[in-house]
């Protein structure tokens, strides 16, 4: 029986690894009965098997819309550290099965496409925004596009080639690429710059993705300028609140773990250092996958700060933390 045909979940079998830098790989997958397909910058939940344990992360899908003979692709960057990236980077072979969410997300190309377009990126933070650069560029239809990426180094640029290579084919894209850590460097990119970089920035429908500093500043500059309309932005963590609350004694009733939390760790990362099951998803409370019991005590949302919680509420431990002695019934 081919496992792709399941009723019961969606899953993809892995046919293709590509290796994009020296901590990043593409994996491309050919999803089975029930994906309805994506829109370009949308993001998808892969269940991924370590150890006999499931475990789920969001990725965004860098394959054109519409599905080129049957595949989709992801683009995951290593975190040191962590667990699954690092699996899905160097220890995942072709043949591998996947388990596989519906494309979401609001990060998206718009229809129609604006005239003239900004993408200010860093790091991993190119993998949406490939996506709609190759949905354009099979369209072969690329308009009035800026698109300005920094990385340490030219190595470091996943996707390096054939961004530099779209830039040659497509003379409405001019990329500029920004290196960190190469010699000459002046250090880190402000957005700042924006107006030597772009001097129609404010004309332009923009998208920014990458670290969570960078977006702060980037949502200030639009906001400063009367345009955040314009702007869309994409974060792979959710934006933390600032807090002063202190934590507490966290309780895991089912497996009795037990572990002291600061006030500011999410719920899902103690648990999971703690060695519990944690059911996860998105990491960024959108998808609702990591919610579980609280069966005593308060919690803290990182993304507003408001302390909140009752016995049986279901708690979304990826953005929650402690707020006192808590128990969650995992």
């Amino acid at each position: 029986m081919n496992p792709l045909w399941s009723v019961r979940e969606l899953r993809g079998r892995v046919e293709a690894v590509r290796r994009e830098t020296a901590d990043a790989a593409t994996l491309v997958i050919r999803p089975g009965w029930g994906w309805t397909g994506h829109l370009p910058g949308q993001y998808v939940r892969v269940g991924v098997e370590i150890g006999g344990v499931l475990h789920w992360r969001t990725y965004s899908l860098t394959s054109p819309a519409g599905r080129q003979a049957g595949h989709i692709s992801i683009t995951v960057k290593a975190i040191p550290g962590g667990r699954v990236s690092r699996h899905l980077v160097y220890r995942t072979t072709p043949g591998t099965l996947l388990r596989l969410g519906v494309a979401q997300g609001e990060f998206v190309l718009t229809d129609p496409v604006p005239p003239r377009l900004l993408f200010w990126t860093a790091g991993s933070g190119i993998t949406p925004v490939m996506g709609m650069l190759r949905t354009l560029a099979a369209r072969g239809a690329m308009p009035d596009v800026v698109l300005v990426h920094s990385a340490p180094t030219p190595q470091d640029v996943i996707f390096g080639a054939e961004l530099r290579d779209l830039a040659r084919r497509f003379a409405t894209l001019r990329l500029y690429e920004h290196y960190t850590r190469a010699p000459g460097s002046r250090g880190r990119l402000s957005v700042a710059r924006v107006p030597e970089l772009c001097p129609d920035w404010r004309e332009r429908a923009a998208w920014a993705c990458g670290p969570a500093g960078m977006l702060d500043e980037v949502e200030r500059h639009w906001a400063g300028a009367g345009i955040a309309d314009r702007l869309r932005v994409e974060r792979f963590r959710p934006a933390v609140a600032a807090t002063d609350g202190g934590g507490g004694r966290v309780r895991f009733t089912k497996t009795g773990r037990e572990v002291d939390a600061d006030g500011a760790t999410p719920l899902l990362i103690l648990g999971e250092n703690a060695g519990v099951a944690m059911p996860s998803g998105c990491r960024m409370g959108i998808c609702f996958g990591c919610v579980a019991p609280l069966r005593y005590g308060q919690v803290r949302d990182l993304r507003t700060g408001q302390v909140h919680g009752e016995e049986g509420d279901l708690v979304q431990t990826c953005v929650s933390a402690a707020a006192g002695p808590v128990e969650i019934e995992l």
